[in-house]
């Protein structure tokens, strides 16, 4: 039991740092206390992503007539089978990792692993058992779990987390969710999308929060034109479980509100896990409930590092592969770049899709910059109009005296698969007038992009 590098925790930071480092010739290990793919691929992202897209088949057979389609009998959602399908899904791809690690002659290590002495994990079993495990590099991958507000505790039954949302028994007629970022929006036009009957209470100004002011106004349209109801710059005061349903208390700009529903999804965030890892017997400088590293990962210990979601940065998946890459081949005596926080995309796979990279407008503006600003609505887009699908738009914010694009704020169907370009565009440092210039094909979601990039430069064509 004697390694390069050992990885404690297998996500999509830890499976994917060891993969590379086993590609770089470092005899590699990861530790993980439960399934291979960590929080994301059998918690996070991909089920739920399973249960958006069978939300959106119902969705498409509720609309079946708008597309000359009739249908004979009524259409319901079976949610149990809703549910079966995401864990199948979840379960495939969990057995696709434990093929990668095979491949590339990973050995994995069952348990809890914590940090003993400099080179040296101690691993808790399922037995019970302690093995120590050496190592020259030793690398934290832990992830994060649901956070707990004080006023909002969590039972497992009536006031759940972001697990149980995917997995309850049976849909429940009423829900209030707390908390507007990815997880919450999603979970909640999930929910609403069957009939669930949803309230979604976001503490700030506006849904999904960290986006651009103008796409989280269109989100919230489209959150009450399905039906939701929406209210911001709100907060849960107290939840009573005592009877039947919950009696959530929630201070509003108006007043006090009383909702009552059969459950409370607690979606305000998420909490860094690293206590009883043996940061503190070691040493280990954490900083705001996070830990302290470098531009390459490494802490203030000597052949210690950490990655994902318990460093800074934003709490995503391909942010904590990025870092765990770059790490290894730091490790492996390769020159990666510091990886840029400032290009890191962000999705919500709500309907419509939310995308963006880069800077808002308003943050622009208040660092400074003259802009351009462009915008194309998809209800301009032939794409669009075809598929039915015309909620949203394309915004870009260009640097005026250089043309550098500064951020890209999409709303619509399609557009987490569309963001890549832009991500691209400004890897490359591409300019407003190369964006135009790119010949995009007709008819596509994405010549929203071209269009966007005109209407910044007064060069739009279809509006």
């Amino acid at each position: 039991m004697n390694f390069d590098l050992l990885i404690i925790g297998s996500g999509p930071g830890g499976y994917v740092a060891a993969i590379r480092a086993s590609q770089l010739g470092m005899k590699t290990a990861v530790v993980e206390r439960e399934s291979l793919g960590g929080i994301c691929l059998n918690w996070g992202c991909i089920p739920t992503k399973s249960l958006l897209k069978s939300a959106q088949v119902y969705e498409y057979f509720l609309h079946a007539a708008d597309y000359g389609i009739a249908l004979d009998g009524s259409v319901k959602p079976d949610f149990p089978k809703m549910v079966s399908r995401s864990r199948s899904v979840a379960d495939g791809m969990s057995k696709g990792v434990q093929f990668l690690l095979k491949k590339n002659k990973i050995e994995v290590i069952k348990g809890t692993g914590k940090l003993k002495s400099p080179g040296v994990v101690a691993v808790t079993g399922e037995d019970g058992k302690v093995i120590d495990v050496k190592a020259q590099h030793i690398m934290l991958a832990t992830g994060a779990r649901s956070r707990e507000l004080p006023n909002l505790k969590q039972d497992g039954k009536k006031v759940i987390g972001y697990r149980e949302a995917m997995t309850l028994p049976t849909q429940p007629k009423s829900m209030v969710v707390v908390g507007s970022g990815a997880i919450g929006s999603e979970f909640a036009y999930f929910y609403q999308s069957l009939g669930t009957e949803v309230t979604l209470v976001e503490f700030l100004p506006n849904v999904v929060p960290l986006e651009d002011e103008e796409v989280s106004k269109q989100l919230e349209r489209s959150f009450k034109k399905a039906k939701m109801k929406v209210m911001t710059s709100s907060s849960v005061e107290a939840v009573d479980i005592s009877g039947d349903l919950c009696k959530v208390k929630i201070k509003t700009p108006k007043g006090e509100e009383h909702v009552e529903a059969e459950v409370v999804l607690s979606a305000v965030g998420i909490a860094p896990n690293i206590e009883n890892i043996g940061l503190e017997e070691l040493g280990v400088v954490v900083e705001n409930g996070k830990v302290k590293v470098d531009a390459y990962y490494r802490t203030n210990v000597n052949g210690i590092y950490a990655i994902g979601d318990i460093v800074g940065g934003p709490a995503l998946a391909h942010v904590a592969s990025a870092e765990g890459i770059t790490c290894v081949e730091k490790i492996a005596g390769h020159h990666p770049q510091p990886l840029d926080y400032g290009n890191i995309p962000g999705c919500t796979y709500t309907t419509p899709e939310v995308a963006s990279v880069g800077m808002t407008e308003k943050a622009a503006r208040e660092a400074g910059y003259e802009l351009k600003v462009g915008k194309f609505p998809f209800t301009a887009s032939g794409k669009a109009a075809a598929a039915g699908a015309s909620d949203g738009f394309v915004k870009l914010v260009f640097d005026a005296k250089y043309g550098e694009l500064l951020g890209a704020h999409l709303i619509g169907a399609n557009v987490t698969e569309m963001i890549a370009e832009l991500v691209m565009a400004r890897k490359l440092e591409t300019t407003g007038e190369e964006i135009i210039k790119a010949v995009h094909p007709h008819p596509t979601m994405s010549e929203a992009i071209m269009e966007a990039a005109a209407a910044a430069y007064g060069e739009v064509i279809h509006i």
